[in-house]
């Protein structure tokens, strides 16, 4: 049982710590990866939707289509296609170390260009 775990606590600090460097990515703090709520605005400000979506994320079966909208926008948002949106709804876990640690960089809001 300890090492079952051992490995959950592992994949959660990996999984921290793949947010807080996509945040980085995106110009915003990575300290905000951690912090309840905050943690969905600041994720809302980098795919360029309004804050009040969190109150949608609170209905049931209404969250899970403002997921899907919230990592499409987050893939296009640094250069990714739908089949990485794809990857991001299906293996979050493998995909958002990729966003993280691989070589995308943030190029706005929903994929449009910042000057």
């Amino acid at each position: 049982m300890g090492v079952i775990i051992v490995i959950y606590l592992a994949i959660v600090v990996f999984m921290i710590a793949s947010m807080w460097t996509i945040y980085s990515k995106a110009g915003k703090p990575g300290w905000a990866a951690i912090v309840p709520i905050y943690n969905l605005i600041i994720l809302l400000e980098i795919v360029g939707k309004p804050w009040w979506w969190i109150f949608l994320m609170l209905i049931p079966i209404v969250n899970f289509i403002m997921l899907i909208i919230v990592y499409h926008n987050l893939s296009l948002s640094f250069g990714k296609s739908g089949g990485f949106t794809v990857g991001l709804i299906l293996l979050g876990f493998v995909f958002l170390p990729i966003l993280a640690f691989g070589d995308a960089k943030y190029i706005g809001n929903g994929g449009q260009q910042t000057s």
